[in-house]
């Protein structure tokens, strides 16, 4: 029995790596039955199938697994915004970082386009980043052809897998031209009626870059809480997390409750007041969705 990795799934076929080698493979019909769907970052066992082709008849334990982007056994996230076209939003940052806390996954900030910053607009965007930077997050910043950004993020990236996501149209796939000009990766302007960008990328692959995995993923703009229950969200917002320890009420949803230490964080500026609106109102989404009933 083989053993690889799925590097790239595209139009119904899986792409192994195995000791150097891409197998191009397909799972066992079985799979579908059991509801078993590889992803990319699976690790398998497979079956050589004729001279080119292989069969998936096993996909390991993962250690976690993203819905959107479909990808499995993610070390980090560089997050990807732009401060401008489309303009920075803490709001949708803050939904992405809790997501992706959530899931156990170490979140990367990089911010594009900092090069269309005036003044003013740059000391805005400031000071929200020495925010995230003390509160633990790793910030960095770039622009369109800043070869720097290579040797930022080479000691991030290796020997980890990394998933580079974030809202259409803020230079995912020109980070990655930065990064790795071979790829020639297609990027489109941004359409002025949308204010957005239309996400070229068609299907997720992990990259060698810098002796680790870096995938491209399609963008997207909104992410959900379905898997989030209204009592860990706070333990994905990485400064309540810790302040939660010294609330009075265990389980503490720092709304209402006495002696709430999140609350007192707030009211005294140890925290900021932005996040924590973000917080409640994440919150109110977790409370107010539908409940789910097994089928």
């Amino acid at each position: 029995m083989k053993q690889g990795q799925i590097r790239k799934a595209l139009s119904g076929f899986y792409y192994l790596y195995d000791d150097g080698e891409m197998v191009r493979s397909k799972g066992r019909g079985v799979f579908r039955v059991r509801g078993v769907t590889p992803l990319v970052g699976d690790f398998v066992d497979y079956e050589k199938d004729g001279e080119n082709d292989a069969v998936i008849v096993n996909v390991h334990e993962r250690k976690n697994e993203l819905v959107r982007p479909p990808i499995a056994n993610v070390d980090q996230a560089l997050l990807v915004f732009s401060v401008k076209e489309p303009n920075f939003s803490p709001k949708l940052l803050d939904r992405f970082l809790a997501v992706i806390e959530s899931y156990g996954v170490e979140p990367v900030i990089i911010l594009t386009k900092t090069d269309l910053l005036d003044e003013n607009d740059a000391a805005h965007i400031r000071r929200y980043m020495d925010y995230y930077r003390g509160i633990g997050y790793t910030v960095l910043k770039t622009n369109m052809g800043d070869g720097a950004i290579s040797e930022e993020l080479g000691p991030i990236i290796e020997a980890r897998t990394t998933v580079l996501t974030g809202q259409s149209g803020v230079g995912k796939s020109t980070l990655l031209n930065t990064l790795m000009p071979e790829l020639e990766l297609k990027t489109d302007e941004i359409s002025d009626s949308l204010g957005r960008g239309r996400h070229t990328t068609r299907h997720v692959e992990l990259i060698e870059f810098a002796g680790g995995l870096v995938a491209d993923t399609p963008g997207f703009s909104s992410l959900d809480f379905d898997h989030i229950e209204k009592e860990e969200l706070a333990g994905c917002f990485a400064e309540f997390a810790e302040l939660s320890e010294n609330c009075k009420f265990r389980g503490c949803l720092h709304l209402k409750e006495p002696k709430c230490a999140v609350k007192a964080a707030v009211e005294s500026g140890e925290a900021e007041q932005f996040r924590y609106d973000h917080y409640v109102q994440f919150l109110q989404e977790i409370i107010d969705r539908k409940p789910r009933y097994p089928s």
